[in-house]
């Protein structure tokens, strides 16, 4: 389904007048949310802490940008018909998102894009028409209907917030110079972790299969997969070609080639944590002791600590899932 969503100044005639009532009924944070711009919390899985306030709009290459805070960082292209918007944040951010878009175009937001289903990506989703086409790997729209997901759009009036549309393996959004290509490799972060290429700008925006340089979130109950991890990363890096930068889930603009290399960081720990297991080691033993090679840590790389997965981390996580594989 066809979205608009005009961001222009609005003239006063009636009509208008109507179509900016909606909207901010739409926007409206409901009793007791944070306000518009100032999301905060759990992002559906990231694993808590606030994320703070939507902040501005940074340039990335031609008529393309990143907008971070208040959850995973969004894409914006601007093209010939419009904005498409990747990953919406934490709930109550769209007006926020729209007030920074509106500093570099008075284009229409005509696609959302999420990258998977947590909802400090998703999380605003709701806060846009249903006009707009809201697009996902076909395992992160199962993700998100789920009763009990974060965000809920089991409701009435969230419901306009989940895909319309879908793919398996790839797809390719608009043409031309403004074609976008999507792509997915397997589970990683979640089973439906998308990954979005902007051709033109030589850009792609991984959302939270690499968030950043640290210990990565491998959430279990929406697929994801630490024995999968690296080798999904590895297929993307053969299978993704001419992208020499990438919007991170909540870290900054990095190389590709750190992406890359994340994709080998994640399969020394697969094969730390498979010594580890043979060795009976318990998953806290062996986390406390997991030390990555120094060509890793030295371009600023990181995987100590437990936290995530509890005190053993995600070797812990990446053990388990090695014994229930057995």
């Amino acid at each position: 389904m066809k979205r608009e969503f005009v961001l222009g100044s609005l003239v006063l005639t009636g009509a208008l007048v109507m179509a900016a009532a909606t909207i901010v009924a739409q926007q409206a944070p409901a009793p007791g949310a944070p306000a518009q711009g100032q999301g905060q919390g759990r992002g559906g899985g990231r694993g808590g802490g606030a994320f703070g306030a939507v902040t501005a709009i940074e340039k990335v290459a031609d008529n393309l940008y990143m907008i971070p805070g208040a959850g995973g960082n969004s894409g914006v292209l601007v093209h010939a018909k419009g904005v498409v918007l990747v990953d919406t944040k934490l709930a109550n951010n769209g007006e926020a998102i729209l007030n920074q878009i509106k500093t570099v175009t008075d284009r229409p937001v005509t696609h959302i894009i999420n990258t998977h289903t947590h909802g400090d990506h998703t999380g605003s989703n709701m806060q846009f028409p249903a006009s707009v086409e809201v697009v996902t790997h076909e395992n992160t729209a199962t993700n998100m209907a789920k009763e009990g997901a974060n965000p809920n759009f089991n409701t009435p009036e969230n419901k306009h917030g989940l895909p319309d549309r879908t793919f398996k393996d790839r797809l390719t959004v608009l043409t031309g110079n403004d074609s976008i290509d999507l792509y997915y490799f397997g589970a990683a972060h979640t089973n439906g972790d998308a990954i979005v290429v902007f051709r033109n700008a030589r850009v792609a925006h991984t959302g939270d299969m690499f968030a950043g340089k640290g210990q990565p979130l491998i959430d279990r109950n929406n697929g994801g997969s630490g024995v999968e991890y690296g080798a999904t990363i590895g297929k993307a890096a053969a299978g993704i070609k001419n992208v020499d930068r990438v919007i991170t889930g909540h870290s900054t603009v990095l190389p590709w080639q750190d992406f890359v290399d994340f994709g080998e960081v994640n399969r020394v720990a697969l094969a730390y944590a498979r010594e580890a297991l043979k060795a009976g080691k318990t998953a806290e033993q062996a986390m406390m002791e997991f030390k990555l090679p120094e060509k890793f840590s030295a371009a600023g790389f990181t995987y100590a600590g437990g936290g995530r997965g509890g005190p053993g981390g995600n070797i812990g996580i990446i053990m388990e899932e090695l014994k229930t594989a057995k």
